[in-house]
């Protein structure tokens, strides 16, 4: 039989060894005791390194001690009242001053930000609201804000959340997420989907549709994987229809030229293309008497509190898009 006490006792040890090694491996130097080694490095005198820390001698005698204590090993050699480095300490000196140094890069740059108007700003935003709001809102920005570094993520309303959950973004311009509690949403404007078609389509024409003609069109619809796309598919399964003929696009400015072109019926807010409904190359139709309307604004972690730049770009939203629930 096994011996089960041996096995036992072998598991303690086991495990004493790999608590002692991580409790090393999670244990940090002490920078102020670093700091104090550094400068004995470069003096190679007490004497001196504890006139230039403001620090007693001693103060600093008892600091190298407990550090060559905490790694291990000797790090000086005393040679009268010159002090030199050990191997170990010729190591330790390579890395603990580039530790001195990205510790003095990253103050530096909290200080930064911490100076007015100085800080970062990352933007999710759907390709459209990029295309055609997002010009306008960051050029009011930056006169307010210059020194800003501005970051722009594109991206569905589901994308969009993604990286709000894995810290890529700070807000998310888009459609209004679906059933997110823990986004907090400020609402811009709201939009409503509708028909477009070449002038030459039978029913610009008309100016009217019939229900059975709806299903036998061909479409030029805008990302299958886009909230709009699974909103524009719902809205018909729940009317009774399936669009079977679908052309797929990622950009709204492809899928126009396509319609006026003839080459299928787009599915469209009319805020996206106000020049062509104006002089005529689009016409815009009702998909029927029940409307399809989104959500529009600007939404972040309930939890975040926003800065004043992120409160001001809210703001520069909501004064872009005054107009759009109108068209």
């Amino acid at each position: 039989m096994p011996n089960l006490k041996s096995g036992a006792m072998n598991a303690v040890h086991c495990f004493d060894d790999w608590n002692e090694n991580y409790s090393l491996m999670n244990n940090p130097l002490d920078t102020r005791q670093l700091r104090a080694f550094v400068m004995l490095a470069k003096t190679a005198s007490f004497t001196l390194a504890a006139k230039e820390l403001n620090l007693s001698q001693s103060a600093v005698s008892h600091s190298m001690k407990a550090l060559e204590t905490d790694v291990g090993c000797r790090l000086l050699d005393r040679m009268g009242k010159k002090v030199l480095l050990t191997q170990a300490g010729e190591q330790l000196l390579h890395h603990a001053e580039k530790i001195m140094q990205e510790m003095s890069i990253t103050r530096a740059s909290l200080e930064q930000l911490g100076k007015w108007g100085k800080g970062r700003l990352r933007i999710g935003t759907s390709a459209t609201a990029c295309q055609y709001i997002l010009p306008a809102v960051l050029r009011e920005f930056k006169e307010s804000f210059p020194q800003y570094a501005i970051s722009i993520e594109p991206g569905d309303a589901l994308e969009c959340e993604e990286a709000l959950r894995n810290n890529r973004i700070d807000v998310a311009l888009a459609l209004e997420p679906e059933k997110e509690e823990q986004f907090a949403f400020h609402p811009l404007f709201t939009d409503e989907l509708l028909f477009l078609v070449s002038p030459l389509h039978p029913w610009a024409a008309a100016k009217s549709i019939s229900r059975s003609e709806i299903p036998k069109q061909s479409y030029v619809l805008y990302n299958k994987k886009s909230q709009t796309f699974r909103m524009v598919e719902k809205y018909f399964r729940h009317e009774g229809m399936v669009l079977n003929t679908v052309i797929e696009l990622g950009s709204m400015e492809a899928i126009k030229e396509l319609v006026k072109l003839g080459l299928g019926v787009g599915i469209l807010a009319p805020w996206i293309a106000p020049r062509e409904i104006e002089e005529g190359s689009l016409v815009a139709l009702p998909l029927g008497k029940k409307k399809l309307k989104r959500n529009w604004g600007v939404f972040h972690w309930r939890r975040h509190r926003l800065s004043l730049a992120e409160e001001t770009f809210v703001g520069l939203c909501r004064s872009a898009t005054e107009g759009l629930s109108r068209h």
